[in-house]
């Protein structure tokens, strides 16, 4: 029998690192302050009604252009290496891989960003993700002059059914819609990891569906997800802390547990219906 799987769901800005990924290397390069970038930005959308996620991108064109930066997916990738993440997350992904193997469940993680996938691809944790979902970008002569791929925050949601019927190619359009008996990922062994508002309808489809939706927030800064958890929207609210024994593991491990033991219970009553 295949060992069940477990899905852990990532939000990248805010969740595994410390702020939004542009800000480390990015903006820097650009002569600009993360405020003075993301204001621009925020006039982008609110003068010409342009979708948030959009105008970042295009102003992460614009913007080099002006500098005389060549937006290359190299230069990206190395704006992606000062990255800083919360405590533990370094040895968090080794550390629950081998909870799970422990326990007869095979762990995957999964990163579904509204950031710059380029970017986080030359960050330290991207190998540890089976698959990476972000904003990319469309290059003609090697330098980026379009969005290829933007995710928005509502549109994350198409990830939970990707990952749970194994339909991971992005333009499989077919497959993803498709009526399955079966499903590679049942619906309740997904997690999803998110800092906030922007992460809402995820937590709430996850929630609702059986799995467990975690709200991650800065240590002593725990008022904007609270009324999440008031609101029902998440099952838990946890510290960015993901050390050994902090809160956020003994939920992820609680849920490999969970999911462990049904699978036993399920096997021996698929044994007992044979004799």
């Amino acid at each position: 029998m295949n060992k069940p799987i477990v899905a852990i769901m990532y939000d990248f800005d805010k969740t595994l690192s410390t702020m939004d990924m542009q800000n480390y290397s990015f903006i820097p390069a650009l002569g600009l302050t993360p405020q003075e970038f993301w204001g621009e930005t925020s006039e982008y959308t609110e003068r010409y009604g342009v979708e948030r996620i959009l105008a970042y991108m295009y102003m992460m064109i614009k913007e080099a252009e002006k500098k005389g930066i060549k937006l290359t997916r190299e230069f990206l990738q190395n704006c992606g290496k000062d990255i800083q993440f919360f405590e533990g997350v370094d040895t968090w992904f080794s550390r629950i891989n081998k909870y799970g193997e422990e326990h007869g469940v095979q762990v995957e993680h999964y990163l579904v960003s509204s950031g710059t996938k380029e970017i986080v691809e030359g960050c330290k944790i991207y190998k540890e993700f089976k698959e990476v979902y972000g904003c990319e970008f469309f290059y003609q002569d090697g330098v980026a002059v379009w969005p290829k791929l933007a995710i928005n925050y509502t549109q994350k949601t198409q990830y939970f059914f990707r990952i749970a019927k194994g339909v991971t190619n992005v333009i499989d359009d077919d497959g993803v819609n498709q009526k399955t008996q079966a499903l590679r990922v049942p619906y309740e062994n997904i997690v999803y990891l998110g800092d906030g508002m922007t992460d809402i309808a995820c937590m709430t489809l996850v929630k609702k569906n059986g799995g467990t939706s975690i709200a991650i927030y800065p240590e002593l800064n725990s008022n904007k997800v609270r009324q999440i958890l008031n609101d029902n929207r998440v099952n838990f609210i946890c510290t960015a802390d993901y050390k050994e024994g902090g809160d956020l593991e003994k939920v992820i491990k609680l849920t490999i547990n969970k999911v462990a033991t049904l699978s036993e219970i399920r096997e021996n009553q698929i044994e007992l219906a044979k004799k």
